[in-house]
């Protein structure tokens, strides 16, 4: 069964012009992790099952290339079971083939736009390709369900598995990550299994997956579980499937980074828009910047959450011991519960600086849950999260 009615596409559009929007799951706080859980679960609508293992990969096509020189491209959102294999085409009443219109209906302009440059099809069919990963994976995702929904308006599941798809794309720019390692598609040089590995768990904190096809490098396999459902839980980065796994089928050394177009392509000049660049030196009053995958996006506001538009809060920092304290117009920031808070109950922390960015427990890699956008507001930990991120200190 394919497309819905022209009148269920109406309908979603006047449903969102009127401000009408559907309620996903509303989970509790502190529920189980899906693929950690000792019996059955009832409510799927906050745990994802039997997919609990939910992977977010990537593509690198150089021939034919596809989407920008220096960046890889979206595969898809999968959910796999937590011993590796996977369900499929869970739902005929749900597969569709008019993905486009179903996004423009619902008013997710950008998202399209981000699709149509990131989301490439090697063949040039996007459209199809965005078609077969829904039809395919999304409706076997069990907090997808219709039923989940409160107020649901058609089709809305699948804006939201796309919107959750794109927001963790954009949080493992691979080709950063393995830029920052001084692996760069050549014509010329080969890697080791081993260093791509590594570069990628120091951003990730985990090993991946990553796919050749004639000892060329190809996929990227990114693997979570997940706390709530997966429109708006907690990721958590983990291990492919075991036992077993889901192992790498490039070769061990001598693996090729193709160039796109033909080309040797070095990894871009990132620059930061207006002020000025961040000193790293904690000290006196300032800014605390947030840089996710080589990209300076926004800065901490007084409670500590993560903001990417408006107006950065100002902090203090004080020379304390080895290291030094932050306050906020909220008052004394530190960790609770490994998440960085600022308030009137919270107890100083002493951070420290680790290559210029900040530092607590000597780790200055810090996470948030997703990459917030408009007026969201994202809780930032030390723990890991979907998106890594460092914080960096820009005097005022």
């Amino acid at each position: 069964m394919l497309a819905s009615s022209a009148v269920a596409v109406v309908l979603a559009a006047s449903q969102l012009i009127s401000g009408v929007y559907a309620d996903g799951p509303s989970c509790p706080p502190g529920g189980q992790v899906s693929c950690h859980n000792s019996g059955p679960v009832e409510d799927t609508c906050c745990f994802n099952t039997p997919g609990g293992l939910i992977l977010q990969t990537q593509f690198w096509d150089a021939d034919p290339a596809t989407g920008p020189d220096d960046s890889w491209t979206i595969h898809g959102l999968w959910p796999d079971n937590c011993d590796g294999t996977y369900e499929q085409f869970c739902d005929m009443g749900r597969e569709y083939s008019n993905i486009t219109e179903i996004l423009q209906a619902q008013g997710r302009d950008e998202l399209l736009a981000y699709m149509n440059k990131y989301f490439k099809d090697y063949k040039g069919d996007d459209e199809s390709f965005w078609e077969h990963e829904w039809n395919k994976h999304g409706t076997c995702m069990s907090t997808f369900e219709t039923s989940c929904y409160m107020n649901y308006m058609p089709q809305q599941e699948v804006g939201d598995y796309f919107e959750k798809l794109v927001e963790l794309f954009k949080g493992l720019n691979t080709y950063k990550i393995l830029a920052d390692a001084g692996i760069t598609p050549s014509n010329d040089k080969t890697y080791a299994l081993s260093d791509l590995q590594a570069a990628v768990k120091a951003a990730f904190g985990m090993e991946i997956t990553f796919n050749c096809r004639n000892g060329a490098l190809n996929e990227a396999w990114y693997f979570y579980n997940v706390r709530g459902s997966a429109q708006t839980g907690e990721y958590i980065p983990t291990l492919p499937a075991s036992p077993g796994g889901t192992p790498s089928t490039c070769p061990q050394t001598g693996i090729r980074y193709i160039p796109k177009n033909g080309g040797s392509t070095e990894p871009p000049t990132t620059t930061s828009p207006g002020g000025p660049a961040p000193t790293g030196i904690f000290s006196g009053r300032g800014y605390l910047t947030v840089t996710t995958m080589g990209e300076e996006d926004g800065c901490l506001i007084s409670t500590g959450n993560w903001y990417t538009t408006g107006t950065c809060a100002t902090y203090t920092a004080a020379a304390s011991g080895s290291g030094f304290t932050l306050k906020s117009s909220k008052g004394a920031c530190g960790m609770v519960n490994a998440q960085f808070k600022c308030g009137s109950g919270v107890t100083s922390t002493v951070f420290g600086a680790s290559n210029g960015k900040l530092s607590a427990s000597g780790k200055d890699t810090f996470y948030a849950d997703m990459i917030p956008t408009g007026n969201t507001q994202v809780p930032v930990y030390t723990s890991p999260h979907a998106i890594p991120l460092t914080v960096s200190w820009q005097a005022i």
